[in-house]
């Protein structure tokens, strides 16, 4: 049994790793937007915005060395992955501006509700993006 459970830990790692980093990009992602949608009244679309920039950078810094294993920091390296990783964030990133903005800023739907459903949609399209099309071997 043990054998087996470590099997697929090593078979899935980079997912485990991700989901791992993905909660703590997350968290970075909400300790911004929430404050900024529900203290300082911005609304649903610019609050996103803002923690989307931050969520980003983490995503990017931990992504990188621990979940995809690109350990070079030179600029032949880091610019081409960097580039990759930011348009597919930014993909991501307007797809959920989109449905927030359709949902919360003019349905009236429930601000905080949506952007945990919207979560969901965008880490999926985060992984495939990140390990088909910017960490590729």
């Amino acid at each position: 049994m043990v054998e087996k459970l470590k099997a697929l830990l090593t078979r899935h790692r980079d997912f485990i790793l991700y989901a791992l980093f993905g909660v703590l990009t997350t968290a970075v992602n909400y300790v911004i937007y929430l404050p900024l949608y529900n203290l300082a009244g911005l609304s649903a679309t610019l609050s996103n915005g803002v923690a989307w920039l931050g969520a980003v950078l983490a995503a990017f810094l931990t992504n990188k060395p621990f979940v995809f294993h690109s350990h070079s920091w030179k600029m032949e390296t880091l610019l081409p992955e960097l580039t990759r990783f930011v348009g597919c964030r930014i993909g991501s990133g307007a797809l959920e501006s989109a449905i927030l903005l359709v949902t919360v800023d003019l349905l009236q739907w429930n601000g905080n509700l949506m952007k945990v459903a919207t979560s969901v949609l965008v880490i999926l399209l985060n992984y495939i993006g990140s390990k088909l099309l910017v960490f590729k071997k």
